[in-house]
C-alpha cells in the first residue's frame, strides 16, 4: 500500500485478514488489496455484523424476503440458521458503518460479496445498501 493514500475506503474486515467472518474466519483478499492500491486508497476496516452486536463467531444469516434496500424498509429480514431475527443488529451495524464514513468523510467502500451485511450485486446486503443510499461508491472483492 503507498504511503501517500490520498483516500479513505471502507473496507470489509474480513478482506484485510481480520476474522470477523460470522465463523471466525478471514477471507483475506489481494484481490481487495489490489483494488485499493489502483485507487491509492487506505483501508478503514469495518465489521457491521459485529458493529451491530453481534458476536464472533456467530450462526450464518442471510436475507429473507428481500435485499438489503427491503431490510432497511422494513419489507424484509435478516434471519440466521436457527431462524432468529437479527434484522436490527443488521441495520445497527449499517448506520455505525455509515458514521464511520461521516465522521471521516469517506466516499468509497470495498466490501465482501455474498455477505448479507456487505454483499453486492445482485442483492444488496444491509449495509451495502445504506451507504449506496447515502450515495457512497461501493465496490465488491
Amino acid at each position: 500500500m503507498p504511503k501517500d493514500c490520498s483516500t479513505l475506503c471502507l473496507t470489509s474486515a474480513c478482506l484485510l485478514g481480520l476474522c470477523t467472518r460470522y465463523d471466525g474466519e478471514s477471507r483475506k483478499s489481494p484481490e481487495a488489496l489490489g483494488m485499493l492500491a489502483r485507487r491509492h486508497a487506505a483501508p478503514v476496516p469495518i465489521c457491521p455484523e459485529q458493529l451491530g452486536g453481534l458476536p464472533t463467531p456467530r450462526p450464518p444469516a442471510m436475507l429473507w424476503d428481500g435485499d438489503g434496500f427491503a431490510v432497511l424498509e422494513g419489507r424484509a429480514r435478516v434471519l440466521d440458521i436457527h431462524g432468529c431475527d437479527l434484522s436490527a443488529a443488521f441495520i445497527r451495524g449499517a448506520e455505525q458503518t455509515l458514521a464511520i464514513a461521516k465522521m471521516l468523510d469517506i466516499r468509497i467502500a470495498c466490501l465482501k460479496s455474498g455477505s448479507p451485511s456487505c454483499g453486492g450485486p445482485p442483492c444488496f446486503g444491509v449495509t451495502a445498501a445504506l451507504l449506496a443510499r447515502e450515495g457512497l461508491e461501493v465496490f465488491w472483492a
